[in-house]
């Protein structure tokens, strides 16, 4: 353990780019240096917030800083490819929010990027941490349902938040909706069904409440194929209320089932359950860390701080953040075409 903190940075100082500061404040060994902000209202909150920090209007100003080693970007996806790019020319970590950028290309010159510099760069797939998602791949891992065949993740919630200036709104700035939330459930479908290898093709189908919009879909379902007959359905309705979160993974000796449910995704206060099955009994797995969002931030930033110490790989490569927009892709693709999609026709 080294004895000074490890300096971060934060550039977006909206409501997620706060549970990102707050994340790395509460975490031992971490320290919020510097925060880049759009306007003078969340600059003068992040002074107040954190005093002992350097605010900028300019996220040129904070990469312009030696001390800084390690960069969160927490700001709407079409910026993401510019100001993460900057990031990694100006020598610095980079945990980048999903989904990496809005196209592949963008991801690989990311990634590349980072091959050359040496750095580090993370996705920001925080379920992969969470003390509920994480075990069901750890109870896959141990072998307790024999070789997974299925994964159903899916999720029902209230509409998304607008945005700052409505930009999840704005499909030109959003790139589109798939890439929003569905984007963490297609990383946990093909993290379960790993053993399966690649995904092979995907078919996916819409919908909007808004007959103006079709493109702000608001149920979406896909199914995603491996080889040898495998695969995962991924589904989400924003036409329902709170939010409520389920993956269910069926192998050759047993089958798991994970819940969720809070009043919001951000709760403190979440209902949560693991049961696993062998076919005659079931039983109860006891998750004795609270889960969920807020939590997983933290764990996230943990996962940095021992990845920057070189004492652990981290849990979402730049390779990984790549195949969750190329599925996402694919399924806007498919939604569009009414027909299935290649993967190689993406990758």
């Amino acid at each position: 353990m080294t004895s000074s903190p490890v300096r971060f940075g934060v550039i977006g100082f909206g409501a997620w780019g706060k549970c990102h500061a707050g994340a790395i404040n509460n975490t031992e060994g971490a320290e919020v240096a510097a925060i880049a902000a759009k306007s003078e209202k969340t600059c003068a909150e992040g002074r107040e917030m954190y005093p002992n920090a350097s605010v900028y209007r300019d996220y040129r100003d904070l990469l312009a800083r030696d001390d800084i080693e390690v960069v969160h970007v927490v700001i709407p996806s079409y910026l993401h490819f510019e100001i993460a790019k900057a990031v990694l020319e100006s020598g610095k970590h980079l945990l980048l929010e999903k989904p990496m950028c809005l196209n592949i290309a963008d991801c690989q010159a990311l990634n590349q990027l980072a091959k050359d510099k040496n750095l580090l760069l993370a996705v920001g797939h925080e379920l992969r941490l969470s003390s509920l998602w994480s075990r069901v791949k750890q109870e896959i891992d141990a072998g307790a349902i024999g070789e997974p065949q299925y994964a159903l993740v899916e999720l029902s919630r209230k509409p998304y938040r607008l945005g700052a200036d409505g930009w999840r709104y704005d499909i030109d700035r959003v790139g589109n909706w798939i890439l929003e939330e569905p984007i963490h459930f297609f990383d946990l479908a093909r993290w379960y069904l790993s053993s399966a290898g690649k995904p092979t093709s995907l078919y996916a189908t819409a919908n909007s409440r808004q007959a103006g919009h079709p493109e702000l879909q608001d149920n979406f379902s896909a199914i995603v194929n491996f080889d040898g007959g495998k695969y995962a359905v991924v589904s989400q309705s924003l036409s329902m209320f709170e939010h409520h979160q389920t993956a269910k993974v069926a192998g050759t000796e047993g089958s798991l089932w994970a819940s969720w449910s809070g009043a919001m995704d951000r709760t403190r206060h979440p209902s949560f359950f693991l049961k696993a099955s062998n076919g005659e009994t079931v039983r109860d797995i006891q998750i004795d860390k609270i889960t969920g969002e807020i939590f997983e931030l933290e764990d996230q930033v943990a996962m940095l701080l021992e990845a920057i110490r070189g004492d652990k790989p981290l849990s979402t490569t730049a390779e990984d953040g790549m195949w969750s927009v190329a599925m996402c892709l694919a399924a806007q693709k498919s939604v569009e075409s009414w027909q299935p999609v290649a993967m190689t026709d993406i990758l």
